[in-house]
C-alpha cells in the first residue's frame, strides 16, 4: 500500500476520528427522530444549536487534551447508553401515536454531549467544553425544569395579555381565567400555547449568541442579564400576538386558518418572527460594540 491508501487507515486509529463519528451519530439519531415525530419547531431550533457547538469544536479540535480518566469515561458510556436506551424505548413515540413533546428528547443533546466530552477528556477536562455544554444545556434543559420539575404555568398570563391586545384594537370579549370569549367562538390558552417553549428557545438564542458573538462594551453581568431578558420578553409578547389572532380566528368561524396558524406551517412563522426581531436586536448591538468611544477633546 502506499501512503494514499494508507491514510484512512492511521486516520481510523486517531481516538479523535472516533469519538467525531460517535458524535456526529448521536446528533444524527437526535434529528432523525425529531423530524420522525413531525416535532418541526424543535428539530429546527437543535440544528440552529448543534451548528455553533460544531464550529466551536471545530476551530480548537488541535488544542483539546483528549486524555480521560476511568471515572469519566464510565459516566460518559453510561449517559451515552442512557439516551440509546431511552431512544429503543420509545415505539408508541417514533409510530406517531404521542405528542411531539417529550422531556426525555428535550435533555438528550445535552446529556449526550456531556457523555461524549467525559469520555474524551474526563471530569478533569470538562471546563474545555464550557462553551459547547452551555449551548446544549440551554437547548432544552430549561424548559423542562420550569414546565415539568417546577410546574409553572403561564397561560393565565398569556390569556389576559391576549385579551388585553384585543381588547385594546377594539374587540368585545369576556376572559375567564385560560378562556377567551369573543363574539362567535372562543379558545382557551393551554401550557402548551403560553410561549413558555418560544421563551426559552429565545433564551437559549442569546446564550448562543453572547457565545459566538461576543460584546466587549456589553459585557458586564447586566447586560447580557438585559439581553436575556429581551429575548424571553420577545418570545412571551410574539407568542401573546398569535393567540390573539387564534382569538380572532376562531371568533370568525374559519377553522382552515385557525389550523394553519395553530398547529400548521403558520405557527412555525411566529416562531420566525420572534428569532428574527432577536436577531436584529442583536445585530443592533454589534453595530453598537463595534462603535468605538471617540477619545476626550483636549482642552
Amino acid at each position: 500500500m502506499n501512503k494514499s491508501e494508507l491514510a484512512p487507515v492511521q486516520m481510523l486509529k486517531e481516538p479523535s476520528a472516533w469519538l467525531g463519528a460517535i458524535a456526529i451519530g448521536l446528533i444524527i439519531v437526535n434529528l432523525a427522530i425529531l423530524w420522525k415525530i413531525d416535532d418541526q419547531a424543535h428539530l429546527g431550533m437543535s440544528v440552529l444549536f448543534w451548528l455553533p457547538v460544531g464550529s466551536l469544536i471545530w476551530e480548537k479540535r488541535q488544542e483539546l487534551n483528549l486524555k480521560s480518566d476511568p471515572i469519566g469515561s464510565f459516566i460518559g458510556a453510561v449517559l451515552i447508553g442512557f439516551f440509546l436506551f431511552t431512544i429503543m424505548s420509545m415505539p408508541a413515540k417514533l409510530s406517531g401515536q404521542l405528542s411531539t413533546y417529550d422531556p426525555m428528547l428535550r435533555l438528550m443533546p445535552f446529556l449526550s454531549g456531556l457523555g461524549v466530552a467525559l469520555i474524551a477528556s474526563g471530569i478533569k477536562g470538562l471546563k474545555q467544553y464550557k462553551s459547547e455544554l452551555i449551548i446544549l444545556f440551554f437547548l432544552g434543559i430549561p424548559g423542562v425544569i420550569i414546565t415539568d420539575l417546577l410546574k409553572i404555568d403561564i397561560s393565565p398570563f398569556t390569556a389576559k395579555i391576549s385579551a388585553f391586545m384585543l381588547w385594546y384594537t377594539g374587540h368585545e370579549l369576556v376572559l375567564e381565567d385560560v378562556f377567551i370569549y369573543l363574539p362567535g367562538g372562543s379558545i382557551k390558552v393551554y401550557g402548551g400555547c403560553s410561549g413558555m417553549e418560544s421563551m426559552t428557545y429565545l433564551l437559549g438564542l442569546s446564550a448562543v449568541c453572547l457565545i459566538m458573538f461576543p460584546l466587549e462594551r456589553f459585557n458586564q453581568k447586566l447586560h447580557k442579564f438585559l439581553i436575556a431578558s429581551f429575548a424571553l420578553t420577545t418570545g412571551f409578547i410574539v407568542n401573546a400576538v398569535r393567540v390573539a389572532l387564534m382569538a380572532i380566528l376562531a371568533a370568525s368561524s374559519n377553522p382552515d386558518a385557525f389550523d394553519y396558524w395553530h398547529e400548521g406551517d403558520g405557527s412555525l412563522i411566529f416562531g420566525m418572527i420572534a428569532v428574527g426581531i432577536f436577531g436584529l436586536f442583536y445585530m443592533f448591538l454589534l453595530k453598537q460594540d463595534e462603535l468605538k468611544p471617540q477619545d476626550p477633546v483636549e482642552s
